[in-house]
Parts: C-alpha cells; structure tokens; sequence
C-alpha cells in the first residue's frame, strides 16, 4: 500500500523550553491560545492558523470536515464534541494535512503503523491521550515533518501565505529561525538586482589593466534599512551564455589509433607546475565610492536552492569569471588564474578588495549589505570552482556546497595514461570547454580586440593537455586542486552521484581522503544518480540540510549542524527512497575480498570452467560493426555485457563469481591485477565490475512527479523528481576504470612495452558503494576500447592475460 519513504536528517532536537518559545516566535502559541484548558480547543486552533489563504471560520471549518479523525468522524465534529485528543487523532489529521490519503497511503485505524513505516517522526507521549504541554511539542515536531511532496510542513505552509505577514511586521526578528533553519519572512517581491565590476589581482588578457569581472547581485530589500546578510556565490563559467556551435566544431575525432609512447624517467618534481610570476598592473585608483549601482539585470540564470535561500534573507551573487562576456580576460579551463578570478569575488564580499559600478572603474561600491559569510554552491563547474576556491584558505569563505566537482581535472579528462571522454562527451577536452565559455565572443567589438590574443592562448591549451599521450604533465598539474587541501579552511558539504561517468566518483573520493583529517567539519552525501542536482527529492530533506548547514556557517546560529547531520549519507540502491548515515565512506578500516580469476571464484565466461593458464582477446572488430558501435554507444555496452553469443564475443573477456549466497556491500575503490601482454607495442586495457542478476534496479536519472514546489510564497519554483526503478534488466555495471599498457608505474612516466612479453599491471578502478544482492553473481569484464570514453582505433590488438596471477580485490563492509 505505501511506497513512499521519508529520510530526514536535518530536525534539530529541541528543548521543550526552546521548543515553546520559537513556536511563539512564529505566532503559533500567542497569548490567548496559551490559555486555552482543553487539548482539542488548542489543537482546533493550531488548525485555523494552518490554512493561512482562508479568511474566515467557515471555511476553515469546512476544512477541518474534509479530514477525518476516525474512520467514522470527521476532524471538525472530533475536535468540537471532545475535550481530548487521542495520539491516532491527532496523528491520521497531521497525516492529511501532510497530504497522505486514508485507505491509499494510510489506514485510518492505524495511523502510528503508517508513521513508522513512512519513517515520519513521532512525538512523545504518556498515554493514550495528548496533554496540553505533549500537544505542544506534537505541533512542533509536526512543524519540522516532510509532507508527501517532500517539503516540511511550515515550507508548505509558507508556500500558501503563513508568513506573508511577517514580512513587513517591524516586530518580526530577521533572519527568523525556527528548528534551527531560516524561514521564508523577506519579501521576494522587493528583491534589489545590481552589477558590479570587480577588480581581480591578475591580467590575463595581457592588457596592461587587472581583469574586471561582472558580478550580477540579488538581495533583500531589507539590507537596504542597514541588516546585513550573509551570501551565497556561484561561480558559473556558463552564466553569462556559451558558445556551443563553435565548442561543437572542436571536438576531437576520437577514431583514431593508440599511439606508442617513447619511454622516459620522470619523476614527480618534473611535471609539477610552478606558479606564476609575470608581474600584475597596479590597482586602478579610487577616487569616489558610493553605496548605489549604476547597473542591474532582468534576470539570472539562477539554481533553485539559491532562489530558495533568496527568500529566507540570503544574498545571492553569480559570476562568470574571466573570458565571459561583459568582464575581461580569457579563458583557461581550471588553472590557477581562473581560482584567483573566482575568489576576488569572495574578497570583495569580504571587504578586501574593490569593485566598480561600471566597466568604465570611475566609482568603487563596497559589499556594504554583506555580513561579510560567504558560502559557494553549484554543480558541475561551479562546484569545480567552489573546490579550488576552498583549496585557497580565502577569508570569508565559510562553506562550499561542492556538488559533482571535479578535484583534479586530469581525473576528468584523462584515466592511466589515457586520454577519457567525460561520459556522453567523446572529444571534449579542456581546450573545447575553454572555447564553449569564452562568452566575450558573443559581443562582436570586444572579441574583434580579444580574438587574436584569445586564439594563441586557446592553441597554447591545445597543446598542454597534450591529447596525443594523454600523460599527466605540468599542465595538469597546474589543475589539480588535491595539491593545496592543506589550505582548506571552510567547512565543507560535498555531494556526488555514484552513477555519474561526467564528473566520475574519483573526484569526490580523493577529496574526501586528503581532507579526512583536515580540522575542518566535512559532510558527504552519495546518490545512485548520474551528473544531477538533488534538491528537490522526496525521500530525502537536502534542502533542510543545507539550510541546517548555512544557518550555521553563515548566521552563526548554534543549531548543532556538525553533530546532527551524519558524516556521510549514502543512498541505497536497491531499496527505493533509502538513504543510510554512516561514519565514512571508502574508509582505510574496510574488509576485502579476493577473487583469482584462474580459481573457481570467477569463472572465465567462454568456456564456463575455471581456466588454468592464460585466455586472450583479440580489440579489432569487422569494419561495419565498429562503424555502428560508433554511433550507438549504448548498443556496444549492451554487447559487452551481455552473453558469449553476441557481437562482441572474442573481442572480450568476462569473469562471474559463483552466485553469492549474502548481501555483499562494494565500499571504496577495486583494485584488478593482471599479468599482460600485447603483440604490439601500444596497448590499453578498460574493465567494469558489474552485477549480474535479473532484477528491477534504481534508474540513474530522476523521475520527475509532477509537483511543484514553491520556494518562498508567490516565489520561484523546483520540481519534485525521486529515483525509481525500471524494469528488470539482467545487469549493471557499477564502476570502470582505464589504463595504458605504458603507464604501468604512473601517469607521467611512461614505460617500455615490448610485444607480446608479459607485464604485471595494476588498475585501481572508480570507488563506489554498491550493495550486490545474494542470488547475483560478480562480474569482471575485461577489455580494451571503451566507445564512450577511449579513443577508438580499431586496432589489430591481441591481449593475452595469465590468469593465475590475475585477480579482482573488492573492499567491502559488513560481514
């Protein structure tokens, strides 16, 4: 009958003290009500105050009788004809008003049932009754619950008008918190929207001036009367448009051959990047400072939470950094010049360092409103820079709200010596992104002085990230922010998706293992999904994390964030709206688990027997199925997985664990050894670990549930998506990993590759968690061209593999 289950991490406990007094901050418990004797008169009128959009009684009144209270009375004739309030009463009205439906998500005659089984909270209680002091704290506690769209119930009251008059009452303390979070009390309709320009320490245009850099701002009016907020800033190199007509005509062609490497003996000290020392133009003078813009927008390309946040009396900034269209300089793909563009926005908010109201740099405008808290949100690129800007120490920067980033950007375009498409990208590279996010070509005279400048520098990209090896080198280097994690001095909120082959789990995984011991608070939440967004999730209270977590880190509220939210968060992907706190992820204390593939523990999938001496493959496919495995990469994954009489057999080899008789719970990175040889001297191996067994899995992409979800009242709004399952498939594969036969030591030194002589290889492959059902079988699949991420040569490549010296390590917890 139910299938919904709620996950929330973020109801502070609360004194009943303290409890009391913010329901009195809110204007649930007033004067009068407190005088109230009769439990049922108390609660009938915590219920008017529940449908703020109704004016009067009656129709309030008619409210109350469209709810029932028992299976045989409505909620109106109980609350009227009894002094009392039984805990089912109580509980099968809060279960409507939170927009569950008796008979289809819950049983009237057993409402405490259907509270545990959704996972919602229950209040305290004696007895078989409510008092007047346990009704109390039920209306709190009821306060802070998910309704069934995923929202608490004073954010769906808000979104029907409960605080609208708060937001001009004088008496009203803002920022107002209640459980420890923001609540919605600023006027969203008296949002100021102003630009400004601001001077960053760096010249990388290379025209005599420090860069200036558009920053669009929105804040509450209120800063206006003299409050001052605290911010959240997203770096979006994508903010101000892109260029994807002319990235899409630089996408390198991929079906080309592996090429071999001329051996050599660096060492780390030879490929790391040193810093920049070409010297920076003086300041511009200022001469006159004013608190008012000269300039504002329409409109932002804005992220939902932020809209959220805006109404609970956040400022929120966007910038598109260097080489964006309105500010200067050029692009340069997540170096050092592009961190210091992105924290100058930071200093600014800060109050150490200038901005102007216009590209003309007459009139410097302080961050005056700001509170000088400043957090960094944003998915994808905009957490990549939230990262790096992190990994500077900067002051003001309390918290990054890091979701999908990248930590090191060879880990994104590169994978053992191999040249890797972001997944569902094959021939995009650093020089493509930089070309697709140099906006200043949108704006035909700016890019007529730049153009030239800009296409050197967009060839001196070419050329670093070096496609024709794929070796890390000083240009990588130069983008690896797990160097400087040694800086970190915010806290930090991290979140990735286990299934996202864009930005791959990897990048998450180093950070959270350099940062483990830094004295910072650290928080990680992991989702079964791929490169996406997970604030508006049913089964999960993101967005009351997140307001948990800035209240704290931005307002300074002692709502005890560190302690109430788990280390780590892991969604589960088996069970549905399932989500585990656990302590760590990947932690050095894992179990693990060998299995040989020469033994009985995977069985090579050819000839169904344990094999004893060496098995091979052949990479080189029929011209016509290489040209179709180009142009429909899921139709080749397929293939690879799928049984020995498809396409692809003989082209790889698959291992299968005997099928396992308990739950076996993947914790961290798999690591595969092999000894190798090849008939040339160029050679590169792939591998994906999978699970084999007919089931209905957890879809990688959200389901949208056709809810909207207001962020304030008459605001913005999100739309409520959860992850469910699809029909039975007889796999999936739960990581990969990649290697050149040539990087057998390291990334950047290259080894010697002799044809058919063997060689002990090592591969660590992506981490995930991943729990493997008992009835399934583990597999290992080993082969060569990846058609989503490798170049694709099609070469005559024959891979031998000595299987008694060969296994698959597995980390695991649990028993």
């Amino acid at each position: 009958m139910i299938h919904l289950r709620n996950q929330q991490f973020a109801i502070r406990p609360t004194q009943p003290a303290t409890a009391l007094r913010e329901l009195e901050q809110i204007h649930f418990l007033t004067a009068t009500n407190q005088e109230l004797t009769s439990v049922s008169d108390l609660l009938r009128d915590f219920y008017d105050k529940s449908w703020p959009e109704y004016t009067t009684a009656n129709v309030v009144n008619q409210q109350l009788t469209n709810l029932m209270a028992t299976p045989d009375v409505d909620g109106l004739d109980f609350l009227t004809q009894h002094e009392t309030v039984p805990v089912t009463v109580f509980y099968n009205l809060a279960l409507q008003r939170l927009g569950f439906t008796p008979d289809l998500d819950f049983k009237l005659a057993d409402p405490l049932a259907a509270m545990a089984k959704i996972q919602l909270p229950v209040a305290p209680h004696a007895g078989d009754d409510f008092t007047l002091a346990e009704l109390k704290q039920a209306w709190y506690l009821l306060l802070t619950t998910h309704t069934k769209t995923g929202q608490t119930f004073l954010d769906h009251l808000t979104t029907h008008g409960y605080f609208a008059p708060f937001v001009h009452d004088a008496s009203v303390e803002k920022p107002l918190i209640f459980n420890g979070k923001a609540q919605a009390v600023f006027d969203t309709t008296r949002l100021i929207r102003e630009v400004v320009y601001v001077e960053s320490p760096q010249d990388t245009d290379h025209d005599g001036k420090r860069d200036l850099l558009k920053a669009e701002i929105i804040r509450p009016a209120e800063t206006e009367s003299g409050l001052k907020v605290p911010v959240l800033y997203t770096a979006s190199p994508y903010n101000q448009g892109t260029n994807d007509e002319a990235g899409d005509q630089m996408m390198h062609n991929v079906n080309v051959p592996l090429e071999p490497k001329q051996p050599n003996d660096l060492t780390l000290a030879d490929v790391t990047a040193q810093p920049n020392t070409t010297p920076v133009p003086d300041p511009r003078p200022v001469t006159t400072t004013t608190k008012t813009a000269e300039e504002t927008f329409a409109r932002e390309q804005s992220y939902t939470l932020n809209d959220y946040f805006l109404a609970r009396g956040f400022a929120v900034v966007y910038a598109a950094g260097i080489g964006t269209l309105d500010s200067d300089g050029v692009r340069t793909t997540g170096d050092p010049e592009e961190t210091t563009s992105t924290i100058a926005i930071i200093e600014w908010l800060a109050g150490n360092r200038t901005a102007f109201t216009s590209r003309a740099a007459t009139q410097a405008i302080p961050a005056w409103w700001s509170n000088h808290a400043v957090a960094m949100t944003g998915r994808s690129y905009l957490g990549t820079l939230a990262t790096a800007a992190a990994t500077t120490g900067v002051d003001g920067l309390k918290t990054v709200i890091s979701e999908a980033a990248i930590s090191n950007w060879y880990d994104y375009y590169r994978d053992g010596g191999l040249v890797i498409a972001p997944g569902g990208f094959p021939g995009e590279d650093t020089d493509v992104l930089a070309e697709e996010t140099f906006s200043r070509q949108l704006k035909a005279g700016d890019y007529h002085r730049i153009q030239a400048k800009w296409q050197a520098d967009l060839a001196a990209i070419t050329h670093g990230q070096d496609r024709s090896t794929g070796n890390y080198n000083t240009f990588w280097d130069a983008r690896n922010y797990l160097k400087n994690v040694k800086n970190i001095k915010a806290d930090l909120l991290l979140v990735h998706g286990l299934n996202d082959w864009n930005v791959k789990p990897r990048n998450v995984n180093n950070l959270w293992n350099a940062v483990r011991d830094l004295p910072v608070t650290k928080k990680l939440i992991l989702h079964q999904g791929q490169h996406i967004y997970i604030n508006a999730f049913r089964s999960i209270d993101y967005t009351d994390i997140v307001n948990l977590w800035l209240t704290h880190e931005l307002l300074g509220v002692d709502n005890q964030a560190e302690t109430i939210l788990p280390n780590v968060i892991i969604q589960d992907n088996v069970q549905p709206e399932t989500w585990h706190a656990t302590d760590d992820w990947d932690a050095p204390t894992n179990q693990q688990r060998v299995f040989n593939l020469q033994h009985d523990e995977l069985v090579d999938q050819t000839t169904h027997e344990p094999m004893e001496f060496a098995t091979s493959f052949n990479d080189q496919l029929p011209a016509a199925q290489y040209q179709r495995y180009t142009k429909d990469i899921a139709a080749w994954q397929t293939d690879l997985l799928g049984d020995k009489h498809n396409d692809l057999f003989g082209h790889r080899l698959i291992f299968k664990s005997a099928v396992l008789k308990d739950d076996l719970i993947l914790d961290g990175k798999s690591v595969v050894k092999l000894q190798v040889a090849v008939n040339q001297p160029v050679g590169m191996l792939s591998f994906q670990v999978v699970d084999y067994g007919e089931a209905k899995r957890l879809g990688v992409s959200p389901t949208p549930l056709r809810v909207s979800l207001d962020e304030g009242y008459r605001w913005r709004e999100d739309n409520l998506r959860e992850f469910q399952t699809t029909k039975a498939t007889p796999w999936k594969m739960i990581t990969k990993g990649h290697r050149n036969l040539q990087n057998r030591t390291n990334t950047y030194h290259v080894d010697e590759l002799k044809p058919n002589q063997f060689y002990d290889l090592s591969v660590t492959l992506q981490p995930t968690h991943y729990r493997l059902l008992a009835g399934h079988q583990l597999g290992l699949v080993v082969y060569a061209t990846d058609f989503g991420m490798t170049v694709r040569g099609n070469q005559d490549l024959q891979y031998s593999i000595q299987l008694g010296q060969s296994s698959l390590t597995i980390p695991f917890v649990g028993k």
